[in-house]
C-alpha cells in the first residue's frame, strides 16, 4: 500500500461481476482486464470505497460514448426500468458484493470506523451504494431491507427519470438545470435516508433535484463522482451556486476521472494530461475548502485518462498533486481524510 490509502466515492465492478465479465475469484487474484482487482488495488493504494449496484439501461453503451467523442451532443435519457426488473437486478448485485468477500477480495463496511481500519487491510474496504433507486418500492420497505444488509449510500436517479426524481442527461455543453427535481415521493425517500442514516448522493441528480435534497436534508450535501461545470461545461457537472450549497452544508465532492466530464471541451476521449483533473481540484478546493474535496473515480464505469488508466495507476496522481504543490497533509484529506470525516458525520458515528 502508498502512503497515502485511497477511499474512492464510486466504483462500477459490480456492474461487470453482473454482466459476467469477471468472476470474484478473478478480482481477488487479478484481471487482465478493467479498472480494480485486487493485487492492483494494492499496488495503487486503493484502501476502499463505494461499491455501486447500478441497473444498466437498455441499449449500446458504447454507441453513446462514440457520440460523446464529438462534442456538442445531447444524448436522449434513456426509458425508465421497471421496479420488478430493477429489484431482481439489485438482489444480485448484493449476491455479488457477498461472492467478493467470500473470495477475499473486499470486506464489507457498515461504519465509518470501519471503513477508517479497513483503508490498510489486506481486502478492501468496501460501501454498498446503489446507483439509482427503481428498484425501491414506493412504501419503503426494501430500503428498510437493504439497509439491514449493508446499504449505506443511495443516488435517487442515475440520469435517467424515475419514480423519485430526475437526472441530467449526456448533453454538452449545458448546465444541470434541466426539467423538475424530487417527486413528493422523491422528498420522502430522502426523509427516510436521513432516518436511517443513509448518504443520499447528489451526482446524477439535475439542479432542481439538488436543491431539493439541500432543503429537506439533516446530512452533509455529498456528490460522490461528479466534477467542476467551471472547468467542464457538462450537463453531469456542478455548477458554483451547487457547490456552494456543499460548502455550506460541510459536504464534499468526489473527483469522477470520467474523460467526458473532465475535458474542457467534453470530450469523450483519454488522450490528455493530468493537469486537466488539478483544475478540477484546485477549482473544487477554491469553492468548497481543503476539508471538503475527494476522489471518485467512476473505476469500470467510465474512460479513464490515460495517465490514471487503472486503480494501480492512483500514485500518478498523487505524483502530479505533489508536483502541483499539495502538501502532505492535504494530501492525507483528499485521499481519504475527507471521506472518513463526512462518512461519522452522515452515519452518526
Amino acid at each position: 500500500m502508498t502512503e497515502f490509502p485511497v477511499f474512492d466515492g464510486h466504483n462500477d465492478l459490480v456492474l461487470r461481476l453482473l454482466r459476467g465479465d469477471v468472476t470474484a475469484e478473478g478480482v481477488a487474484s487479478g484481471l487482465v482486464d478493467g479498472h480494480i482487482d485486487k493485487p492492483r488495488a494494492h499496488r495503487g493504494g486503493l484502501g476502499g470505497g463505494m461499491f455501486a449496484i447500478f441497473v444498466p439501461s437498455p441499449g449500446d453503451k458504447d454507441v453513446r460514448h462514440e457520440e460523446m467523442r464529438h462534442p456538442p451532443y445531447d444524448i436522449p435519457l434513456p426509458a425508465p426500468v421497471f421496479e420488478a426488473e430493477a429489484c431482481e437486478w439489485t438482489e444480485r448485485g448484493f449476491a455479488a458484493l457477498d461472492d467478493l468477500e467470500r473470495a477475499g477480495a473486499i470486506r464489507r463496511c457498515l461504519t465509518a470506523s470501519a471503513v477508517e481500519a479497513g483503508l490498510r487491510a489486506e481486502e478492501m474496504a468496501a460501501v454498498t451504494h446503489i446507483e439509482g433507486a427503481e428498484a425501491i418500492d414506493r412504501d419503503l420497505e426494501r430500503l428498510h431491507l437493504w439497509h439491514a444488509r449493508g446499504l449505506r449510500s443511495l443516488g435517487p436517479v442515475w440520469s435517467r427519470d424515475t419514480v423519485w426524481g430526475h437526472g441530467v442527461p449526456f448533453r454538452y455543453p449545458s448546465d444541470p438545470d434541466i426539467g423538475p427535481g424530487l417527486t413528493e415521493a422523491g422528498k420522502a425517500l430522502v426523509r427516510e435516508c436521513n432516518r436511517l442514516k443513509i448518504l443520499v448522493d447528489l451526482s446524477h441528480l439535475n439542479a432542481k433535484g439538488v436543491e431539493d435534497v439541500a432543503r429537506i436534508t439533516d446530512a452533509p450535501l455529498v456528490a460522490t463522482h461528479s466534477n467542476a461545470w467551471a472547468i467542464c461545461p457538462h450537463a453531469r457537472n456542478l455548477t458554483d451556486r451547487q457547490l456552494d450549497m456543499i460548502r455550506d452544508s460541510d459536504g464534499m465532492v468526489g473527483i469522477n476521472f470520467a474523460s467526458a466530464f473532465l475535458r474542457p471541451d467534453g470530450r469523450m476521449d483519454a488522450e490528455f494530461a493530468l493537469d486537466i483533473p488539478l483544475r478540477h481540484f484546485d477549482h473544487l478546493v477554491e469553492k468548497l475548502g481543503e476539508d471538503r474535496v475527494g476522489l471518485g473515480s467512476d473505476f469500470d464505469g467510465a474512460l479513464i485518462p490515460e495517465g490514471i488508466t487503472d486503480c494501480a495507476g492512483l500514485p500518478n496522481l498523487i505524483e502530479a498533486l505533489q508536483s502541483h504543490g499539495v502538501d502532505d497533509g492535504l494530501m492525507a484529506k483528499f485521499t481519504h481524510g475527507n471521506w472518513l470525516r463526512v462518512l461519522h458525520r452522515t452515519w452518526g458515528q
